[in-house]
């Protein structure tokens, strides 16, 4: 079967599928700007959620490569802020890997609604990582470091704001000119919801009370952080894979760290560095990152067997995870 034929026609975002570097399939449907019947197209910018933590997770690992921090380096040793409980003997790789244990601003395993962390601190607060501290300082550890896997967004960030304090510039930027700039990645940015440039499509969530879609200016961080928010469009995302697995971001020794199971049980799922790994026991391991907000999703997977590189974005939270699941039926 072909894969336009297995693919939910309704699905409003886009898809974006390569091939050795042939795109094999692109879609662009619903809009970026409901009200005014603006179409989503391969330029739109579309936020990605989670998805960042995996340039993050590239900008910590070169300057590990560049010697200016280690994977043993401590959180103590990195920054210089109050700690209150949060054990500072946690280390780089443990913050990389979701195995710190630090208290979570954002606990998914307990916690359902992102809009709730809004409730009594106002979203338009969160414009540096450092903003973000009041939500999880004051917790207690979920575990001792190194204990277990769960996934974690203070820890990531603790990682952004080690980049901010290593290079002395905000993390963002940092990614912009070591990631972004070096991919060709020009419509990749953290952008301010207040502050949109042209091209950002509108995120839409489902109101039942009202038959009606709202926005989602305030249910999520205004500006991005270490733990997600950045905009991208597919097209960046492809430049963004090929670059890595060339070798012109981090070593292709590290890339393949990257991509191999550092931790997790598969209960919860396995994950190398910003990388979820798809355990293959018929050839090499999948590896993916991911994002979900308030009216977000977005999933991009690289399949090495077949060289094929799959981006999936959605601006109405539709099920990138149903759709990418078809996409492996047919292609894999």
């Amino acid at each position: 079967m072909h894969i336009e034929e297995m693919l939910d026609m309704n699905f409003r975002g886009n898809i974006y599928i390569v091939q050795n570097g042939k795109v094999l399939y692109e879609r662009e449907n619903g809009f970026a700007d409901l009200p005014n019947e603006i179409p989503n197209t391969l330029e739109t910018k579309f936020a990605s959620a989670s998805a960042g933590k995996v340039f993050v997770a590239v900008g910590i690992l070169q300057l590990i490569e560049q010697g200016r921090i280690k994977f043993d380096d401590t959180l103590g040793t990195l920054l210089d802020m109050p700690f209150h409980n949060i054990d500072k003997d946690v280390t780089v790789r443990q913050l990389l890997n979701h195995t710190s244990g630090v208290p979570d601003y954002f606990d998914e395993s307990v916690m359902d609604e992102y809009e709730e962390l809004w409730i009594d601190y106002p979203n338009y607060k969160i414009r540096h990582n450092s903003d973000l501290l009041p939500l999880f300082l004051n917790k207690p550890m979920m575990y001792p470091k190194g204990e277990k896997f769960q996934y974690n967004n203070a820890g990531y960030v603790l990682l952004a704001m080690i980049i901010e304090k290593v290079t002395g510039m905000y993390f963002d930027r940092y990614l912009k000119e070591s990631i972004f700039d070096i991919c060709g990645m020009k419509s990749t940015g953290y952008y301010e919801l207040d502050r949109l440039p042209a091209k950002c499509a509108n995120n839409y969530i489902y109101c039942n009370d009202t038959n009606d879609y709202r926005t989602n200016i305030f249910s999520v961080d205004v500006k991005g952080t270490g733990a997600g928010g950045a905009f991208i469009t597919v097209r960046d995302i492809i430049g963004f894979w090929m670059n890595l697995l060339e070798g012109k971001l981090i070593s292709k020794s590290f890339v393949s760290d990257m991509l191999r199971k550092q931790s997790g049980d598969g209960v919860d799922g396995y994950y190398g560095y910003g990388m979820w790994i798809m355990d293959n026991p018929n050839g090499k391991d999948f590896a993916y990152f991911e994002g979900c907000d308030p009216g977000v999703s977005f999933i991009s997977e690289y399949n090495p067997n077949h060289g094929i590189i799959s981006v999936l974005v959605s601006n109405y939270g539709d099920n990138v995870w149903r759709e990418m699941r078809k996409i492996r039926e047919v292609l894999y």
